[in-house]
């Protein structure tokens, strides 16, 4: 990466804080297919390294990182352990299942109602022909909205409770911390701030606690944002106590919560509380996170182009009704062109676009056709192997079309939003559901404008890759069934 990175993580630390450290690194690899980018830790850019580094059968594991971040408990995304991470996938697999969805889609149908009612109260006037909206018409924060929307989703499929997000409009919520005190808090300002701290310094290794201590007693930037992360963890321990009292009362639900809990057979899994706040945990933040920036990006994207906006829009209406509001995830889940528009988003702008860091085992290990030592940290940005022309031709072109056919299949492989292998999301399903189900019912029932066509959305690197607002003009549609 640098002369420097040989010795140190800080040049790679440091570009972490410049707020986009993913793109720079594909710039990078356009010369080279490998890339150092600390003493011990190689990035790799060729689709043929993905089963190497994150494929079934690959010897690498996770290592570090996920220790240094992990708290008391690990949950399913960072235990290291691969006989701990078989134990926890075995007990959440069930509540993850594909034949769970038809259970829970009445849950998405309900925040996506609540959604649209919204959206109609800020509809405008239609958009004459050559005309850019006036500032006051983009009254529409699709950004804001639809991260409300999964937010609201994930919380009642995870602990049917409900935050109630949308329909206040802002994501106030309770933290309760463990010395009992409460604080009416924003959910994604804490949980926001707290990850874009954590993503600057991680970086430097073993040396992050202290670090970390250092920083927040030189800088008030960064003192304010971690300590923002207690108070995620405040929210999340204020769910997990509420739904607990419910359960130990005798509710026992269709859920998340639930499979935590005891399997279908109602045998108890014994989990310790701290192992089930850090599942709860994790569930709320990628499964609110990831879903929701995957749903701004395809709304931009489409916005950007659109004869795919045209196209897709077509498809959509060819299964819908007149008056209908919702659109079931039944009409939807096998539109071609909808699931293409969905990837191709996904596949441009991963919401996780970061190297998610493997380590190579003491023996050593077979990467990109070559030897690595043992105990060497191996990655792949999502970002990065998305843009490898070999198998995406004109990589940072919006072309749904890539994903239809046998091509779309053949494509399949390299295509790491949700990672890849044994430790690949549990959650993809879910955000599926969430994703083609809201697309084609507000696509349905509105027309939307950009603040003009060349506005571009401002995006920031944590761990995600994280949108800004998205200022949108919208007006209802006169859409007829047979249209």
């Amino acid at each position: 990466m640098t002369p420097l990175s040989g010795i140190s993580n800080i040049p790679f630390m440091m570009e972490s804080t410049r707020g986009f450290r993913s793109r720079h690194l594909a710039g990078l690899h356009k010369k080279h297919r490998v890339i150092r980018i600390g003493p011990s830790h190689l990035s790799y850019s060729d689709h043929s390294a993905i089963k190497d580094i994150y494929g079934h059968s690959t010897k690498c594991s996770k290592g570090d990182f996920y220790d240094i971040l992990s708290g008391t408990h690990y949950h399913l995304a960072d235990v290291t352990d691969k006989i701990e991470h078989q134990r926890k996938r075995k007990v959440l697999s069930s509540a993850y299942a594909i034949k769970n969805l038809a259970d829970w889609e009445h849950k998405i149908a309900d925040k996506v109602d609540r959604l649209i009612k919204q959206f109609d109260t800020r509809c405008t006037t239609p958009l004459l022909p050559g005309n850019k909206p006036v500032q006051e018409d983009l009254s529409i924060d699709y950004r804001m909205w639809t991260n409300f929307f999964t937010m609201d989703a994930i919380v009642d499929i995870g602990l049917s409770t409900s935050t109630g997000f949308l329909d206040k409009g802002n994501d106030e919520t309770i933290a309760e911390l463990y010395d009992g005190s409460r604080h009416i808090v924003s959910y994604r300002d804490v949980l926001h701030s707290n990850l874009t701290a954590q993503s600057h310094l991680v970086w430097i290794g073993e040396w992050f606690p202290k670090v970390q201590k250092f920083v927040q007693m030189v800088s008030s930037k960064y003192n304010t944002m971690f300590s923002k992360g207690p108070l995620y963890d405040g929210i999340v321990l204020h769910q997990a106590r509420e739904r607990f009292k419910r359960y130990q009362s005798g509710e026992k639900l269709d859920e998340f919560f639930q499979a935590l809990m005891e399997s279908k057979n109602g045998q108890q899994h014994m989990l310790e509380w701290g192992e089930i706040v850090a599942e709860i945990s994790i569930m709320l933040n990628a499964g609110s996170v990831s879903t929701a920036i995957a749903i701004n990006n395809t709304m931009y994207l489409l916005l950007k182009n659109p004869k795919c906006l045209v196209t897709v829009r077509g498809e959509i209406d060819s299964v819908t009704e007149e008056g209908e509001t919702v659109i079931a995830y039944e009409k939807v889940k096998y539109l071609p062109y909808l699931r293409a528009c969905v990837d191709e988003a996904m596949r441009i702008f991963p919401p996780t676009p970061f190297n998610l860091p493997r380590k190579t085992p003491s023996e050593g290990a077979t990467i990109f056709r070559e030897y690595v030592a043992g105990n060497t940290t191996v990655s792949m940005s999502s970002y990065v192997a998305h843009r490898d022309e070999n198998v995406f031709p004109d990589p940072e072109t919006f072309r749904p079309e890539r994903w239809l056919g046998e091509e779309g299949k053949q494509l399949q492989p390299y295509f790491i939003t949700f990672s890849a292998g044994a430790r690949g999301c549990i959650g993809r399903n879910i955000s599926y559901l969430e994703q083609l189900v809201i697309t084609a019912s507000v696509l349905h029932r509105y027309e939307f404008a950009l603040p003009y066509m060349a506005w571009e959305q401002h995006r920031y690197e944590h761990f995600n890759l994280v949108p800004g607002p998205l200022p949108l003009k919208a007006w209802r549609r006169p859409v007829k069934a047979d249209a």
